[in-house]
């Protein structure tokens, strides 16, 4: 039997762990993440198959994406606090094994509604192991180690968004549907026998009571995030009874979460954190940019095929080309946050996306397929130097106790940007082509949509690089507040100097 490498209680920190522990607890984290991307992006190459297999509508298999999806947004916060209370490696482990079980279960699911049922419990590992990961990051990594840390952990999850779909079709075509779902079981058993031998223990004790949880605050937040989840995805988002009902019930149910979370005595999300700026802003860009990515997956195959004129294997081709950047470039991008530092490398990687998005805006047909895929590559490129240095500036100035519920949250905003980019990016392309039915749309009115798309974008970008400067001034010590304290200090202030936390 495996034995753990770092025993529960042991006061090993990160830096005083061997190398190689270190390397194999954080590929325990990477596979977490590739998993956890893998379960969306897999799933939605099948559902024409799983529609004829099951003799169910269009509408009907789109739940398999959707039940998986909102299963991850709504719980992922309280699974991260959870993680803080009773440990992070313990519950992580659940996870992996709550995941890898519900795989086995999707792939022998006699009915589509015991594969939902399923997706839906695949779902609640995937969001133990999307928000834990990033939070294991601060305790099984060197400090200096950690922007590399975080830059793998975000090309693993792009990995696995750009493989989903050729390794779905792969598995498809040669083993059939289920193989989709039984192909993460040998990952699954791995990426737990490592985490179970290399990541560092929890203590033998918890550090609350499951008796303070926030039940009450869990369901509301649950009830909020499904309502606009649904609200975002109903109709393909379309505006309609349904769709503003639900938003209204995310609206009273959201406003009930923050009046209850101010008056319990062990809230889910302690309101007070939120007026840290580097978090505020991180959440803030993090949606905002996940809004932007999501318009490159909403937009792009249409240009291609309608406006371009490309055959479905080259526009595959052309659109892997993005996450395929953000993959390659995830390491090299710690590696520099690592080096230089991570407020800085944020407002650069936002302004290579502002710069991508602009080419696309006033991008001309006539230049070819090559003039969008060399903004793509620069907007993704961009946004794994971002995602690596505004995961690495929030998380480091984390308190202990708090990682797993602002880990669940970062990965909630992007989320929450993917869900709203989907809708909202949607309609700005349809009215910019002018068209209730894009797929109907001339290849004109696509290439006028697609412009008026990332014209948006832009504007986004933009708005992000506002939010995230104003949030590092708020950082900077007043020059009146600068000589105060250097005067202060023996010798003066000529020779003291100071160091800037931002």
């Amino acid at each position: 039997m495996l034995k753990p490498r770092v025993k529960a209680g042991d006061a090993v920190g990160a830096a005083g762990r061997r190398p190689a522990a270190v390397d194999w607890a954080l590929v325990s984290l990477a596979l977490a993440m590739l998993l956890s991307s893998l379960g969306t992006s897999i799933a939605s190459v099948g559902l024409p198959t799983l529609a004829q297999a099951y003799q169910a509508s269009f509408q009907a298999v789109q739940w398999v994406v959707l039940a998986y999806l909102i299963a991850i947004t709504t719980l992922i916060v309280s699974v991260g606090w959870l993680g803080d209370v009773i440990g992070r490696r313990r519950l992580l482990l659940v996870g992996i094994g709550l995941f890898t079980t519900a795989s086995a279960l999707c792939g022998a699911a006699p009915t589509l509604g015991a594969l939902i049922a399923a997706r839906v419990a695949q779902g609640l590992g995937a969001a133990i192991m999307m928000a834990l990961a990033l939070a294991l990051v601060g305790e099984a990594v060197a400090k200096e180690r950690r922007g590399s840390a975080m830059g793998l952990l975000g090309s693993m999850s792009a990995i696995g968004t750009a493989l989903g779909p050729s390794l779905g079709g792969l598995l498809i075509a040669e083993l059939g549907w289920r193989a989709i779902f039984w192909f993460n079981l040998p990952l699954g058993v791995l990426a737990g026998l490592l985490a179970y031998r290399y990541l560092p223990g929890d203590g033998l004790a918890p550090r609350a009571n499951l008796r303070d949880f926030d039940f009450g605050g869990m369901s509301l937040l649950a009830v909020t995030l499904a309502a606009y989840a649904l609200a975002m995805t109903a109709g393909q988002g379309g505006p309609g009874w349904r769709n503003g009902g639900l938003l209204l019930l995310a609206l009273v149910a959201g406003g009930f979460f923050v009046w209850l979370e101010t008056r319990v005595a062990s809230p889910l999300i302690r309101l007070g954190m939120f007026r840290d700026p580097v978090l505020s802003a991180g959440l803030t860009t993090s949606a905002l940019v996940a809004t932007v990515i999501m318009a490159t997956l909403v937009v792009g195959p249409f240009y291609l095929a309608r406006t371009l004129g490309l055959d479905a294997m080259l526009v595959g081709l052309l659109m892997s080309a993005g996450p395929a950047a953000a993959a390659l470039g995830g390491v090299p991008a710690g590696r520099l946050v690592d080096r230089l530092g991570a407020p800085p490398l944020t407002l650069v990687g936002l302004a290579g996306m502002a710069a991508g998005s602009s080419m696309l805006w006033l991008l001309p047909p006539a230049l070819g397929a090559v003039a969008y895929v060399v903004p793509l590559v620069i907007i993704t490129t961009s946004y794994a130097l971002f995602q690596t240095a505004n995961n690495t500036a929030v998380a480091a100035d984390a308190r202990p106790d708090q990682r797993g519920v602002i880990s669940g949250m970062l990965s909630l905003s992007r989320n929450l940007g993917l869900i709203t980019g989907a809708s909202l990016m949607g309609a700005v392309f349809a009215y910019g082509a002018r068209a209730t039915d894009v797929t109907l749309a001339s290849a004109v009115s696509v290439a006028a949509g697609m412009q008026m798309t990332f014209a948006v974008a832009m504007g986004l970008i933009c708005l992000a690089i506002a939010i995230a400067w104003a949030g590092r001034r708020r950082l900077l010590p007043a020059p009146a507040d600068v000589a105060e304290a250097a005067s202060s200090m023996p010798g003066g202030g000529a020779e003291s100097g100071y160091q800037n936390s931002a």
